[in-house]
Protein backbone atom coordinates (compact mmCIF):
# COMPACT_ATOMS: atom_id res chain seq x y z
CA UNK A 1 0.00 0.00 0.00
CA UNK A 2 0.88 3.58 -0.91
CA UNK A 3 0.82 5.80 1.94
CA UNK A 4 -0.34 9.35 0.89
CA UNK A 5 -1.63 12.57 1.96
CA UNK A 6 -3.95 15.11 0.95
CA UNK A 7 -2.00 18.97 -0.04
CA UNK A 8 -3.12 22.47 -1.46
CA UNK A 9 -0.90 23.81 -4.14
CA UNK A 10 0.32 27.22 -2.61
CA UNK A 11 0.42 28.53 -5.55
CA UNK A 12 -3.06 27.63 -7.70
CA UNK A 13 -4.54 26.60 -4.84
CA UNK A 14 -5.37 22.72 -6.24
CA UNK A 15 -5.60 19.89 -3.61
CA UNK A 16 -4.26 16.89 -4.80
CA UNK A 17 -2.74 13.34 -3.38
CA UNK A 18 0.88 12.88 -2.70
CA UNK A 19 3.10 10.05 -1.37
CA UNK A 20 4.83 10.60 2.00
CA UNK A 21 7.98 9.20 1.21
CA UNK A 22 8.54 7.78 4.69
CA UNK A 23 8.14 11.28 6.22
CA UNK A 24 6.72 11.93 9.30
CA UNK A 25 3.99 14.80 8.17
CA UNK A 26 1.09 17.00 10.19
CA UNK A 27 -1.53 18.98 9.31
CA UNK A 28 -0.05 22.41 8.11
CA UNK A 29 3.13 21.25 7.03
CA UNK A 30 4.77 22.55 4.31
CA UNK A 31 6.53 20.17 1.72
CA UNK A 32 7.89 20.30 -1.90
CA UNK A 33 6.26 17.22 -4.56
CA UNK A 34 7.65 16.81 -8.09
CA UNK A 35 6.41 18.74 -11.15
CA UNK A 36 7.24 19.43 -14.43
CA UNK A 37 8.27 22.90 -12.81
CA UNK A 38 11.46 21.09 -10.66
CA UNK A 39 9.07 21.36 -7.55
CA UNK A 40 5.80 22.66 -6.35
CA UNK A 41 5.20 23.92 -2.64
CA UNK A 42 2.33 22.31 -1.29
CA UNK A 43 0.72 21.99 2.64
CA UNK A 44 -0.40 19.32 4.04
CA UNK A 45 -4.25 19.74 4.63
CA UNK A 46 -5.37 16.35 5.13
CA UNK A 47 -4.35 13.12 6.98
CA UNK A 48 -7.31 10.79 7.74
CA UNK A 49 -6.63 6.84 8.85
CA UNK A 50 -9.06 6.08 6.92
CA UNK A 51 -7.89 7.19 3.16
CA UNK A 52 -3.96 7.21 4.11
CA UNK A 53 -3.57 4.03 2.27
CA UNK A 54 -4.21 4.40 -1.19
CA UNK A 55 -5.55 1.76 -3.18
CA UNK A 56 -4.86 2.66 -6.80
CA UNK A 57 -0.83 2.52 -5.78
CA UNK A 58 0.89 5.45 -7.71
CA UNK A 59 -2.01 6.84 -10.12
CA UNK A 60 -2.47 10.05 -9.61
CA UNK A 61 -0.03 10.68 -6.84
CA UNK A 62 2.71 12.58 -6.31
CA UNK A 63 6.11 12.18 -4.63
CA UNK A 64 6.80 14.44 -1.57
CA UNK A 65 10.77 15.52 -2.00
CA UNK A 66 11.09 16.77 1.17
CA UNK A 67 9.62 19.11 3.86
CA UNK A 68 10.13 22.45 2.87
CA UNK A 69 12.78 24.57 4.87
CA UNK A 70 12.56 28.27 5.57
CA UNK A 71 14.90 28.63 2.32
CA UNK A 72 12.07 27.00 0.25
CA UNK A 73 9.67 29.62 1.93
CA UNK A 74 11.34 32.48 0.29
CA UNK A 75 12.23 30.80 -2.66
CA UNK A 76 8.82 30.23 -3.90
CA UNK A 77 7.72 33.11 -2.98
CA UNK A 78 10.95 35.35 -4.31
CA UNK A 79 9.75 33.41 -7.66
CA UNK A 80 6.01 34.53 -7.01
CA UNK A 81 7.30 37.67 -7.05
CA UNK A 82 9.45 37.46 -10.17
CA UNK A 83 6.61 35.97 -12.01
CA UNK A 84 3.99 38.52 -11.21
CA UNK A 85 6.83 41.17 -12.54
CA UNK A 86 7.32 39.28 -15.77
CA UNK A 87 3.52 39.20 -16.44
CA UNK A 88 2.93 42.85 -16.18
CA UNK A 89 6.24 43.33 -18.16
CA UNK A 90 4.94 40.68 -20.75
CA UNK A 91 1.15 42.61 -20.96
CA UNK A 92 3.16 45.97 -21.83
CA UNK A 93 5.23 44.48 -24.52
CA UNK A 94 2.50 42.99 -25.96
CA UNK A 95 -0.12 46.21 -25.71
CA UNK A 96 3.25 47.60 -27.22
CA UNK A 97 3.62 45.58 -30.29
CA UNK A 98 -0.28 45.16 -30.86
CA UNK A 99 -0.61 41.23 -30.55
CA UNK A 100 -3.72 39.96 -30.20
CA UNK A 101 -3.19 37.57 -27.91
CA UNK A 102 -4.79 37.32 -24.05
CA UNK A 103 -1.98 36.66 -21.47
CA UNK A 104 -2.96 34.26 -18.80
CA UNK A 105 -0.27 33.27 -16.31
CA UNK A 106 3.74 33.60 -15.94
CA UNK A 107 5.48 29.92 -14.52
CA UNK A 108 9.20 30.05 -13.83
CA UNK A 109 10.83 26.56 -12.99
CA UNK A 110 12.09 26.27 -9.88
CA UNK A 111 15.76 26.59 -11.15
CA UNK A 112 15.04 29.99 -12.72
CA UNK A 113 16.43 28.79 -16.04
CA UNK A 114 13.43 29.00 -17.93
CA UNK A 115 9.86 31.18 -17.79
CA UNK A 116 6.28 29.49 -19.65
CA UNK A 117 4.11 32.86 -20.41
CA UNK A 118 0.55 30.77 -20.88
CA UNK A 119 -1.73 32.83 -23.38
CA UNK A 120 -4.85 32.48 -25.40
CA UNK A 121 -5.66 33.60 -29.28
CA UNK A 122 -7.84 32.89 -31.96
CA UNK A 123 -5.08 31.39 -34.47
CA UNK A 124 -1.41 31.50 -34.48
CA UNK A 125 0.46 34.81 -33.68
CA UNK A 126 4.15 35.73 -34.43
CA UNK A 127 5.76 36.62 -31.41
CA UNK A 128 9.32 36.21 -31.68
CA UNK A 129 9.95 39.58 -31.46
CA UNK A 130 7.74 39.17 -27.69
CA UNK A 131 10.13 36.68 -27.08
CA UNK A 132 13.20 38.56 -27.92
CA UNK A 133 12.23 41.15 -25.44
CA UNK A 134 11.26 38.58 -22.84
CA UNK A 135 14.66 36.89 -22.88
CA UNK A 136 16.70 40.43 -23.00
CA UNK A 137 14.66 41.57 -19.96
CA UNK A 138 14.77 38.06 -17.74
CA UNK A 139 18.10 36.63 -19.21
CA UNK A 140 16.61 33.18 -19.46
CA UNK A 141 14.78 30.96 -21.68
CA UNK A 142 11.22 31.97 -22.71
CA UNK A 143 8.62 29.04 -24.07
CA UNK A 144 4.86 30.61 -25.10
CA UNK A 145 2.55 27.96 -24.79
CA UNK A 146 -0.99 28.25 -26.57
CA UNK A 147 -3.89 27.10 -23.96
CA UNK A 148 -7.33 26.44 -25.09
CA UNK A 149 -9.99 28.99 -22.60
CA UNK A 150 -11.06 25.38 -21.11
CA UNK A 151 -7.17 25.29 -20.33
CA UNK A 152 -7.38 28.83 -19.33
CA UNK A 153 -10.19 28.10 -16.90
CA UNK A 154 -8.70 25.29 -15.31
CA UNK A 155 -5.30 28.00 -14.72
CA UNK A 156 -7.11 30.73 -13.23
CA UNK A 157 -10.05 29.46 -11.63
CA UNK A 158 -13.24 31.07 -10.22
CA UNK A 159 -16.74 30.58 -9.14
CA UNK A 160 -19.15 28.42 -10.87
CA UNK A 161 -22.97 29.36 -11.23
CA UNK A 162 -23.42 26.68 -8.01
CA UNK A 163 -21.61 28.81 -6.05
CA UNK A 164 -18.58 26.59 -5.69
CA UNK A 165 -14.99 26.70 -7.08
CA UNK A 166 -14.86 25.23 -10.75
CA UNK A 167 -14.44 21.63 -10.85
CA UNK A 168 -11.85 21.65 -13.46
CA UNK A 169 -9.94 24.20 -11.27
CA UNK A 170 -10.24 22.50 -7.77
CA UNK A 171 -10.00 18.49 -8.46
CA UNK A 172 -10.43 17.49 -12.68
CA UNK A 173 -7.10 16.20 -14.03
CA UNK A 174 -8.16 16.03 -17.37
CA UNK A 175 -10.94 17.32 -20.13
CA UNK A 176 -13.53 15.08 -21.45
CA UNK A 177 -16.32 15.87 -24.19
CA UNK A 178 -19.43 17.28 -22.85
CA UNK A 179 -22.32 17.94 -25.89
CA UNK A 180 -25.47 19.37 -26.59
CA UNK A 181 -26.84 15.94 -26.14
CA UNK A 182 -26.06 14.87 -22.62
CA UNK A 183 -27.71 17.89 -21.63
CA UNK A 184 -31.23 16.89 -23.45
CA UNK A 185 -30.92 13.19 -22.21
CA UNK A 186 -31.23 15.18 -18.07
CA UNK A 187 -34.40 17.18 -19.62
CA UNK A 188 -32.20 20.46 -18.95
CA UNK A 189 -33.84 23.46 -20.71
CA UNK A 190 -31.05 24.47 -23.67
CA UNK A 191 -30.44 27.85 -22.18
CA UNK A 192 -26.84 28.75 -22.90
CA UNK A 193 -26.54 31.20 -20.33
CA UNK A 194 -27.75 28.31 -17.92
CA UNK A 195 -25.46 25.65 -18.82
CA UNK A 196 -22.12 27.29 -19.99
CA UNK A 197 -19.45 27.65 -17.92
CA UNK A 198 -16.89 30.51 -17.63
CA UNK A 199 -14.93 29.25 -20.37
CA UNK A 200 -18.17 29.20 -22.52
CA UNK A 201 -18.39 26.41 -23.04
CA UNK A 202 -20.80 23.56 -21.95
CA UNK A 203 -20.62 22.85 -17.95
CA UNK A 204 -18.52 19.73 -17.17
CA UNK A 205 -21.03 18.76 -14.31
CA UNK A 206 -23.39 17.69 -17.52
CA UNK A 207 -20.99 14.54 -18.38
CA UNK A 208 -21.23 13.90 -13.87
CA UNK A 209 -24.44 14.03 -13.29
CA UNK A 210 -25.85 12.66 -17.14
CA UNK A 211 -25.51 8.47 -15.66
CA UNK A 212 -27.20 9.34 -12.57
CA UNK A 213 -30.13 11.72 -14.13
CA UNK A 214 -30.70 9.85 -17.01
CA UNK A 215 -31.07 6.62 -15.34
CA UNK A 216 -33.77 8.71 -13.23
CA UNK A 217 -35.65 10.02 -16.48
CA UNK A 218 -35.63 6.68 -18.26
CA UNK A 219 -37.25 4.82 -14.93
CA UNK A 220 -39.95 7.72 -14.82
CA UNK A 221 -40.47 7.34 -18.94
CA UNK A 222 -41.20 3.61 -18.15
CA UNK A 223 -43.14 4.10 -15.33
CA UNK A 224 -45.16 6.80 -17.80
CA UNK A 225 -45.16 4.06 -20.62
CA UNK A 226 -46.48 1.45 -18.10
CA UNK A 227 -49.32 3.74 -16.51
CA UNK A 228 -50.85 4.85 -19.96
CA UNK A 229 -50.88 0.77 -20.90
CA UNK A 230 -52.95 0.21 -17.86
CA UNK A 231 -55.36 2.57 -19.14
CA UNK A 232 -55.85 1.47 -22.22
CA UNK A 233 -56.21 -1.87 -20.92
CA UNK A 234 -58.72 -0.97 -18.07
CA UNK A 235 -60.89 1.18 -21.42
CA UNK A 236 -60.63 -1.94 -23.51
CA UNK A 237 -62.33 -4.29 -20.66
CA UNK A 238 -64.88 -1.31 -20.18
CA UNK A 239 -68.67 -2.82 -20.57
CA UNK A 240 -70.09 -1.50 -23.46
CA UNK A 241 -73.21 0.64 -22.82
CA UNK A 242 -75.96 1.65 -25.78
CA UNK A 243 -76.78 5.12 -26.19
CA UNK A 244 -80.23 6.01 -25.24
Amino acid sequence: MLEVVYVRVKQTGKICRASTAGLDLNLGDWCIIESPLGGELVQVIETPPEISHHPKGKKDVFKIIRKATDEDLKKFQWLANKEKRAFEFCLKRIKARQLPMKLVRVRYFFNEKKGIFYYTADGRIDFRELVKDLAKEFKMRIEMRQIGVRDEAKMVGGLGVCGRPLCCFTFMKCFEPVTIQKAKRQHIVINPTKISGLCGRLMCCLSFEEESQGRLYAEEEVEEDNSLEEKNEDKKNEPLTENS
